[in-house]
């Protein structure tokens, strides 16, 4: 039986600094692509009263060190000190200034759950691709 071994001196961080800042450019595209997607059927799937809370939303794509990942926003918050986004009002639920409580509707997860399997495969089918 043979052995090999292998020796180095000093570190790869270079390397790895590349690499990652690489394969961030590699699937911010994809994340990209999809994040688009997600705004679309957010909007589409937003219960419309003025149309505000459907037409506010938007993605950031956050990364943090070696991950990347999409938040997406709603910017049409309730106004006064305690301003309360309105997409969450309308998916979790709330009360009423006159003791009452408005049930929410689930609106944002049966939207995005196609997104995140399409999202998924094609980040599989970029990470086999290589």
């Amino acid at each position: 039986m043979a052995k090999i071994s292998v020796q180095s001196k000093g570190d790869f961080k270079n390397l790895e600094k590349m690499l990652k800042k690489t394969l961030g450019f590699r699937y911010r595209h994809v994340l990209e692509k999809y994040a688009e997607q997600g705004v679309r059927v957010l909007s589409e799937a937003t219960p419309v009263r003025t149309g505000l809370t459907a037409s506010s939303w938007g993605y950031e794509i956050v990364e943090n060190g070696s991950t990347l990942s999409v938040q997406w926003t709603n910017s049409n918050i309730q106004p006064g000190p305690n301003g309360v986004n309105v997409a969450l009002l309308i998916q979790y639920g709330h009360g009423t200034g006159t003791g009452g409580y408005i049930q929410g509707i689930d609106y944002i997860n049966p939207a995005l759950r196609p997104i995140f399997e399409e999202m998924a495969n094609a980040a599989w089918k970029e990470v086999t691709s290589s």
